[in-house]
This record gives C-alpha cells, structure tokens and sequence, in this order.
C-alpha cells in the first residue's frame, strides 16, 4: 500500500466505525443473539453481508455517478458535513441520557428461518442504513480518486466486519460493560467529537482555495 493512500483506507474505517457503533435495532439484535449463543454466526453475518453491499453500491455507484456531475461533489461533501454535525449531536445528547442493553433471562433459540427473516428487516428496512451507507459513506468516497476511493470502501467495509463479529461473539463478555451507563457515555462521546471532526475536515477542503 502507498503511503499517499493510507488516509481514506483510514478515513473510510473511522467513519464506517462511528455509523455502526451506537445503540440501534440492528446492534440490540446482534448483542441478543451474541449474548444468548443463538445463530450468532448467521445474525452477524447477514448484517456484515448487508453493509458490504451497500458500501459497496455507494463508493462505487454513487461515487461514479458524483463523478459525471463534478458539482454534486462539493454538495455531497456539504450534505456529509451536515449530516455528520447532527449524527454527532445525537450522540452527544446521547451521551447525557445514556442507554443500557443488559443479557435478560435463557429462553429458547428462535426458529432459524425466523431469525434470518428478522436480521434481514432489521439490516434492510431502516432508512439511516442506506443514508449511513449509499447516501454518506458514498458521497465522502467520491472525493477521491478510483484507487484511494476503493481503499476508503475496504476501510469500512472492514469496520463493519471487525463490529459486528466482535459484537457478536464478545458480547457475552461485554454483558457487564454494557450494563454500565458510564461506558455507554463514554462511547457515545466519543462518536460524536469523531463525527465533528470528519465534518470539519470535509467543511475545511471545500473552503480550501483550489488551485
């Protein structure tokens, strides 16, 4: 790897990161499974399945399509800027009226058709994953070239594997971290000065003189 193209795979793999770590429907399901040992292979892979295949549709689709309207791209980069202002102002309110997810009582293993059925509905029809993926991550990725552009898909198409099987298998481990609502303050603060950072980054090259 050239050292020039080290930043968007590093890039891609923080942003990819703050998007997927957060308390959400998709996360909450995973850790269910993870924390009762049910098809947890399965749940964390079709959730790593789904975000490949949409990062995959936004660096590549989106990014060529920003590519043909050179103009789109100072929107796109306004439009991330924006967006990840807000996301990082969630998770700072967040991070005064932190969550908790905490392993309940055994119960049985759902049918595995049933699982499937909802890790899919989970992945696929909450709207934030395709504005996260496609929308986002696609519209930071058309900054760059063809080359750094594919490291900063593989960079978090690689926070998203790394999250959700380390999700999935640890999180039997992490039941007492995550019954902690200082551990969740901590994180989510630390989502959001991540977010506020890439904004002003994107907000600072669209003010930089060019040429």
């Amino acid at each position: 790897m050239q050292p020039t193209l080290a930043p968007p795979f590093a890039s891609g793999f923080a942003i990819g990161a703050t998007l997927i770590i957060a308390i959400g429907a998709q996360n909450a399901l995973v850790l269910r499974h993870g924390l009762r040992r049910h098809h947890v292979m399965t749940v964390t892979t079709i959730c790593f399945a789904v975000d490949l295949l949409l990062i995959v549709v936004g660096v590549v689709g989106l990014g060529r399509l920003i590519a043909a309207w050179p103009s789109l791209t100072s929107i796109a980069a306004w439009g991330g800027a924006a967006f990840l202002a807000w996301y990082g102002l969630r998770a700072a309110k967040a991070a005064i009226r932190p969550g908790i997810l905490i392993a309940g009582t055994e119960e049985p293993a759902p049918a595995y058709g049933r699982t499937i059925l909802a890790t899919l509905a989970v992945s696929l029809l909450n709207p934030h994953v395709y504005l996260d993926t496609v929308i986002l991550i696609g519209g930071i990725a058309a900054q760059y070239d063809e080359a750094p552009r594919r490291l900063f898909g593989a960079g978090a198409a690689l926070a998203s594997l790394i999250w959700f099987y380390s999700l999935g298998f640890g999180a039997r481990l992490l039941a007492p971290l995550f019954a902690s609502t200082l551990a969740w303050r901590l994180l989510d603060l630390t989502i959001a000065v991540v977010m506020w950072s890439i904004a002003a980054g994107l907000i600072l090259s669209q003010l930089r003189p060019t040429g």
